[in-house]
């Protein structure tokens, strides 16, 4: 494959994804959102209960 063909495929891929928007329906960006904050939240809590020594 080339790089030719192989932009020319990507650039046709995008022109598709171009009318749908990207979005699926059934995800909200506050749930989303949401979770992304509460693992983070977590990893922290986990994280700092392990490095007790400081």
């Amino acid at each position: 494959m080339s790089f030719h063909s192989t932009a020319a495929q990507l650039a046709t891929l995008a022109a598709e994804g171009q009318e749908h928007g990207g979005n699926h329906e059934s995800l909200s960006p506050y749930l989303t959102g949401g979770g992304a904050l509460f693992i983070l939240l977590a990893l922290l809590w986990v994280t700092t209960r392990f490095n007790r020594d400081r």
